[in-house]
């Protein structure tokens, strides 16, 4: 699995409006909605902030992964979006957010959504991608950064 086969360049957002996690959360859902990905918004936005209520998805470094599952969705989908200043996520490190990769999928794709999840931690592992992440300015070079790390 690639994550460029998930993810298209109208689905990253830089930077994000919002500036509180369950906005942000919201924000990322609405972007999918947007561009056609996710036909119930509403219960999207519930799985994901369900599955965020019971542990943050903040793993450290800048980064939060926030993911769920939900049956509205005919597969798997992904946004990307980076705040305007970095965000308290309740991160593990308790260190501010300042990228958000959302990945959300039907329930009986299980497999698939382990894959995805493993795919971007091996992506976001090295620091210096993570800095140059950090840095983008754009949706474009945001997307070009995962373009480059996949070839």
């Amino acid at each position: 699995m690639r994550i460029l086969e998930l993810l298209s360049p109208s689905c990253v957002r830089v930077p994000l409006h919002s500036t509180q996690k369950q906005e942000i959360l919201d924000e990322l859902v609405d972007l999918l909605t947007e561009n056609g990905l996710c036909p119930d918004a509403a219960s999207v936005k519930r799985a994901v902030w369900e599955r965020e209520t019971q542990r943050s998805t903040g793993i450290g470094e800048g980064l939060a992964i926030p993911h769920g599952k939900c049956a509205a969705l005919p597969g798997l989908v992904l946004a990307i979006g980076k705040p305007a200043q970095p965000i308290e996520f309740g991160s593990i490190d308790k260190k501010p957010v300042q990228l958000v990769i959302l990945l959300v999928s039907p329930p009986d794709k299980k497999d698939e959504h382990i894959q995805a999840l493993g795919k971007i931690s091996k992506i976001m592992t090295s620091a210096e991608f993570r800095q140059r992440a950090y840095a983008a300015q754009s949706p474009m070079e945001l997307y070009a950064l995962f373009r480059e790390a996949e070839s």
